[in-house]
């Protein structure tokens, strides 16, 4: 059987974690976020889509 392509989206972290409440930068941590300007390729999932729209201001979606 030939295996399903599962859709994925790239993440890009736009501004610093400081200063944000402490539920924002978990968030970034369960993106995998570490840096301004890190980009990081995640499943196109709910849960993934939960996590980018509580920091919308931090995070932008790359479009290639």
């Amino acid at each position: 059987m030939a295996a399903k392509k599962q859709q994925k989206i790239r993440i890009r972290q736009i501004r610093s974690a400081i200063g944000t409440k402490p539920q924002h930068r978990d968030a970034l941590r369960g993106l995998g976020l570490r840096r301004i300007r890190h980009v990081v390729e995640r499943a196109d999932s709910p849960s993934v889509r939960g996590l980018v729209a509580r920091v919308p201001f931090l995070v932008e979606i790359v479009e290639d």
